[in-house]
């Protein structure tokens, strides 16, 4: 059957918004090739601002710091973020019929809702110096979730038919789980971590707020390079960083595409 053409003010709507989201990363990428201090024309093709990039001792300590915050923020809210997948999946009655509400409760709200309430939180409840502790736990926090969706997805879409035969072979409820249960939800499992891992290496509202004094990451580095002038360098760790989110959301989406594609 022939699919029905689609009206040409839908391409011209469609292109227009498509435009719009991704025409200015567009201009940051050209730009920091763009061999000029000011940016306001084009001058010519150069590398060197990635050069300098890399000689920039502030920007390097910035970007350790927000990979291994990345990488260990991710690796926490993998682990919490699969057992609460696990959790909604099995367990829908009793102390545990509230769980969604409070996982999906950070994906939801708003980020400087969330930030602000952290900050209250680590201060005035905890008493917490606010550092790379802070930062760790803040990260994990908003996080959770989204493992938690990426797994309880992939759970919903299997047979549980799997897992009775598991039980009637007579595997305990652990051989269950590392023998049936872990192999088929490890590639949601993983698309977790590599979204965690990329919401992570470039959040900067929520860190703005628990960061305190003398823990920079490379998002609040950028903040307070672009506040004097949007320089070169600027430019291109903003291209390497986009570049970077955009392979984990990549990879991430190959490993678990419908999952990646329901919220619940």
């Amino acid at each position: 059957m022939v699919g029905r053409r689609r009206p040409g003010w839908l391409w011209v709507a469609a292109v227009g918004v498509y435009a719009f989201l991704y025409l200015p990363l567009a201009i940051v990428v050209i730009l920091s090739f763009n061999d000029s201090l000011l940016n306001a024309e084009w001058v010519g093709f150069t590398t060197r601002w990635y050069v300098m990039l890399f000689e920039d001792r502030a920007l390097l300590g910035a970007a350790a710091n927000s990979l291994f915050i990345a990488l260990v923020s991710a690796t926490g809210a993998t682990l919490l973020g699969t057992m609460a997948g696990l959790a909604m999946q099995r367990c829908r009655s009793g102390l545990l019929r509230g769980l969604p509400v409070l996982v999906f409760a950070p994906v939801a709200m708003p980020e400087i809702l969330l930030g602000v309430s952290l900050l209250l939180f680590f201060r005035q409840v905890l008493d917490l110096t606010l550092g790379l502790l802070s930062i760790l736990i803040a990260h994990v926090t908003f996080s959770i979730g989204f493992v938690a969706i990426v797994v309880r997805t992939s759970l919903a879409a299997m047979d549980e038919s799997l897992f009775e035969a598991a039980r009637d072979l007579g595997a305990s409820a652990w051989q269950t789980f590392r023998h049936v249960t872990l192999p088929l939800i490890a590639p949601s499992v993983v698309a977790g971590f590599l979204m965690s891992f990329a919401l992570s290496i470039d959040d900067f509202v929520i860190t703005f707020f628990v960061a305190g004094v003398g823990v920079t990451t490379l998002p609040l580095q950028i903040y307070s390079m672009i506040k004097v002038a949007v320089s070169p360098e600027v430019n291109a760790v903003s291209t390497l960083l986009m570049a970077l989110t955009l392979t984990l959301i990549t990879v991430a989406s190959r490993l678990a595409p419908a999952a990646l594609r329901l919220r619940m």
